[in-house]
């Protein structure tokens, strides 16, 4: 016996027992374990069984026991023998709910208001039933074509925010289950609901041509299992035409786009016999069976106070909740019966007052119409934005405001932390931008008019987020999502968003980096996670995702010739065309088109698909071959001179020859080092470039990049005080007003892709194997910090890297999780394996680059911007004596290595050449 630990959970969640499968699969972590520890086996009971698997597996293991029958309950326990013949106690019995239905068990009915007077009208629903003494448990069964607040007995059945959320609902329904036992009692008792569209009524599209897709009035589906204390099963209460249902409650009207409408003066009494089927538009009356839930729902997860209290110009009083984050203002107020408050909200602030014009059609307001009580007002079936609220109608204390944030209740498990405030800003406002679209759905944004699933801001996020977040169950949900919308395309494409409430955009064929969601997210998850099931399930939306491209080429292994989106918001694009990247389209679908068959090559490899193995892993490199030879000189350039050409290239092994690549990755540094260190890339080339100079060794390239606050750059929303990423890299403009492009959001979670090479790079922490069970501990100290560190709650346990310096060394310390090793590389030449524990190492500190004496006006342009003493001399120089140059200089040199200063400052007046000459060789001597 030892005094480790174990721990066990059921399929994907850890918020509740609850699983959505027969069969779900089971992980365990061992704490406390002594160094090295290797599991031999492992004895695993249900309470009924006990079984013993040899086994070192640990991670997603198949369920050893009989199938769970609907609404069955067993409690799973684990005991851990170690290859040093240490064992564990027992852990402490994991309950296992099965939440799903039983063959034929679902009868509930759509139901809603009869006769709505307006679309879209929130309702209220409710029936009567009669227990007896006999109920051993009770558990409610229900969904919504819209969104809902179940009540039995007048008490909320959760504490779940929109449920059931966004599902594809022509093809997929969710269902809730909720063990109601504790309100329920012998005699007559009430199951009542509060109803709105959401998302199933809301009108999507753009500028003034939207409509409501889904429906036009919402609907509520509901029944209670019961089972007595003989054991037998029945079901009361379910949805049909016994219900009544009132259209007078206390929500007047809400949706997701324009905010919501509460009168607390009201109360359901208009109560009338229901409609009985969906209220739904043409081609989507089908109304699915439900499943079981199988991601944790929205809740309220954090409230914030008012930070401050700012005075616009115009007389408002607006506060400031410090933080852009997603969720609604919960207010303590009270007034005369009748009173109108109404909350207005902002990610920004534009000359003082709120910054509106980004959130286009939505108006994103509360109204709350006030009862003559003392009250608390929130929203209940919408959600906003923001930093910023204008509440007006009633005078309400700062003190009786807080902001609640929403989103998905994931757990996290992934933090950084260096040295350097701005980048820990940077990540920090990751962080905040993935909690504020991980709503219900992986979203673009989360306050204008759109909130889609963009499928590709989760392609290039999906490293990123499985490190801050344990969203295996919730882009597992997502991807079935995807996989209904792909089956009803006629030709295999991928939706633009999923779900697809833009039909009739984008639907010009297959979209490159947008379509490959499918095959990018499921590997991701699979590296990230370990998790084989989701490949599974997503190899057949994976295949026919590559064929549609395959179908979509003429047959070269290249993929051209095509309407693209491409490198979408290149910082060179103006603002009205954001899809005007550097690098062609035809560079870009190609070379996701080889990465794409690549990746359907190895799942179908992983899964045993010898034959598609085989013509995929063909295929890729068909196409492989075909993009060098069309776009990548023998030289090593590319044919498009840009930074995301070269990215692409490089972090998707499109060339393989060592030379060439070396040579790719030197003028990929010499393009980043001419744009001044400023960004060059969209949201395809930005996830990859960090990588693709770390790897081949410009490591001070990358961090001059990273850290670089001029606009456009990482570091540059930081500067302008953002707390979230943006969409633009100039969302709002070095003036502090709001980018002029119709398409403006300050909370986009996609730029930030660049959290995952902190992890993996700076910090030193990254997969070597699926789902952690090798890790690779490879930090690559950047030379502007002094320490910076890593933490990621693994499948296996937690695992964490830091280095600092100390004199001449860096000091790196690993925590390795029980049942794993790690492959180290500090970079010295000395590649080795540990196994688990904490370990410490020492290496030598790379040597500081030392910067030269500069030759003023006759110094190379790359010497000068490579020198952050010769380049701040430079611009503050102009500054001072020719401030009207000193913008254009920095934003329009090529700062290469054959140019002169003197040729980026033609035209400047003799007396400030002099001035800028003296500066150069005084800062550099």
């Amino acid at each position: 016996m030892t005094d480790a630990t174990a721990h066990v959970r059921a399929e994907l969640r850890d918020d509740v027992p609850l699983v959505a499968t027969e069969t779900p699969r089971l992980t365990w972590q061992v704490a406390d374990a002594p160094g090295g520890w290797r599991q031999r086996s492992v004895d695993l009971t249900d309470g009924v069984d006990t079984v013993t698997l040899d086994t070192s597996d640990s991670v997603l293991v198949a369920w050893p026991f009989a199938p769970l029958a609907a609404g069955e309950r067993r409690d799973v326990a684990v005991r851990v023998h170690s290859t040093a013949g240490e064992s564990t106690r027992w852990s402490a019995p994991t309950p296992v709910t099965a939440a799903f239905l039983a063959e034929g068990e679902w009868v509930a009915e759509p139901v809603g208001l009869a006769s709505p007077s307006r679309d879209a009208q929130p309702f209220e629903v409710r029936t009567r039933f009669a227990l007896g003494d006999d109920v051993a448990r009770a558990e409610l069964l229900w969904t919504a074509l819209g969104v809902a607040e179940p009540r039995v007995n007048g008490v909320a059945v959760s504490d779940d925010v929109l449920a059931p959320g966004w599902t594809a609902y022509r093809d997929r329904l969710v269902h809730e289950t909720v063990d109601v036992t504790e309100l329920v009692h012998p005699g007559e008792n009430e199951l009542a609901a509060a109803v709105a569209g959401a998302w199933y009524t809301e009108k999507y599209g753009f500028f003034t041509f939207t409509d409501r897709l889904y429906g036009t009035q919402p609907s509520f589906l509901a029944q209670v299992r019961i089972t007595a204390v003989d054991g037998t099963v029945r079901t009361v209460a379910a949805t049909d035409a016994s219900w009544e249902a009132a259209g007078d409650g206390p929500v007047v009207d809400s949706g997701i786009y324009a905010g919501e409408h509460q009168d607390l003066r009201r109360t359901a009494a208009a109560w009338t016999p229901v409609r009985v089927g969906a209220a739904a538009k043409a081609g989507y009356e089908s109304v699915p069976v439900p499943e079981a839930r199988i991601a944790p729902p929205v809740r309220r997860v954090q409230t914030l106070p008012v930070a401050d209290v700012i005075a616009s110009p115009s007389g408002g009083r607006i506060l400031d909740f410090g933080q852009n984050l997603v969720g609604r203002l919960r207010i303590r107020a009270g007034g005369e019966r009748g009173t109108r408050l109404v909350v207005r909200h902002a990610e920004v602030l534009e000359n003082g007052e709120l910054g509106i014009r980004p959130l286009r059609n939505a108006a994103a307001t509360a109204t709350f119409d006030l009862s003559g009580d003392d009250e608390v007002l929130e929203s209940r079936f919408s959600f906003y934005g923001f930093r910023y609220a204008e509440i007006t109608g009633v005078d309400v204390s700062p003190d009786d405001v807080e902001a609640v944030v929403l989103h998905t209740d994931m757990r996290r498990t992934g933090w950084f932390d260096s040295s350097h405030a701005e980048l820990d800003r940077l990540h920090e406002n990751v962080v905040w931008g993935m909690r504020g679209n991980f709503l219900s759905i992986p979203t673009d944004c989360p306050q204008r008019d759109e909130r889609l699933g963009w499928t590709g801001d989760i392609q290039v996020f999906a490293p990123t987020a499985s490190y801050l977040y344990d969203c295996d169950g919730f882009l597992t949900s997502w991807l079935r999502d995807l996989a209904h919308e792909q089956a009803r395309t006629v030709d295999g494409s991928v939706p633009l968003v999923v779900p697809a409430a833009l039909p009739g955009f984008g639907s010009g064929g297959p979209t490159a980096a947008w379509g490959d969601a499918a095959t990018v997210v499921p590997t991701v998850m699979h590296e990230r996670f370990g998790d084989v099931g989701v490949v599974q399930a997503q190899y057949a939306s994976m295949r026919t995702w590559v064929e549609a491209v395959l179908a979509d080429t003429d047959g070269s292994g290249l993929w051209t010739g095509r309407m693209q989106l491409g490198d979408w918001l290149d910082p060179s694009a103006p603002p009205d065309d954001p899809g005007a990247a550097k690098v062609s389209d035809d560079v870009v679908a190609s070379a996701y088109l080889a990465r794409s068959l690549r990746l359907t090559a190895d799942a179908a490899e992983l899964l045993g698909h010898d034959e598609d193995a085989r013509r995929y892993g063909d295929l890729a490199e068909r196409s492989r071959t075909a993009f060098a030879a069309e776009f990548v000189t023998p030289a090593g350039r590319m044919m498009n001179d840009a930074p995301t050409a070269y990215a692409l290239a490089l972090g998707f092994d499109l060339v393989a020859d060592p030379p060439v690549r070396a040579a790719l990755a030197a003028r990929l540094a010499d393009v980043v080092r001419e744009g001044g260190y400023r960004i060059g890339t969209g949201f395809v080339g930005t996830p990859l470039v960090a990588d693709a100079l770390t790897e081949a060794g410009h490591l001070e390239v990358a961090e001059r990049l990273l850290l670089q606050t001029e606009c456009p750059s990482w570091l540059y929303p930081v500067t302008m005080g953002a707390t979230t990423v943006w969409e633009r890299w100039d969302s709002m403009l070095p003036d502090g007003t709001i980018n002029p492009g119709e398409m403006t959001s300050f909370n986009h979670y996609a730029l930030g892709a660049v959290a995952d090479w902190l992890h993996r790079s700076v910090a030193g922490l990254a997969p070597a194997a699926p789902g952690y069970r090798r890790l690779r501990i490879a930090p690559r100290p950047l030379p502007a910090l002094e320490h910076a560190s890593t933490r990621h709650l693994t499948p296996y346990g937690d695992a964490a890297v830091a280095w600092r310096r100390e004199g001449d060394e860096v000091v790196v310390t690993a925590v390795v999780p029980a049942n794993t090793v790690a492959e180290v590389d500090l970079g010295d030449g000395d590649v080795h394996e540990v196994g688990s524990g904490t370990h410490t190492w020492r290496t030598a500190a790379a040597k500081p680059r030392q910067h030269p004496p500069l030759p003023g006006l006759d110094a190379m342009l790359a010497d000068v911007i490579d020198d952050p003493r010769a380049y701040r001399a430079l611009l503050d120089t102009l500054a001072e004596h020719a401030p009207e140059r000193a913008d254009a200089v920095r934003t329009g040199t090529v700062w290469g290595s054959r140019r002169a200063l003197s040729t980026a400052l033609m035209f400047t007046p003799p007396p400030v050449l002099a001035e800028v000459d003296a500066a150069i060789r005084a800062a550099t001597a």
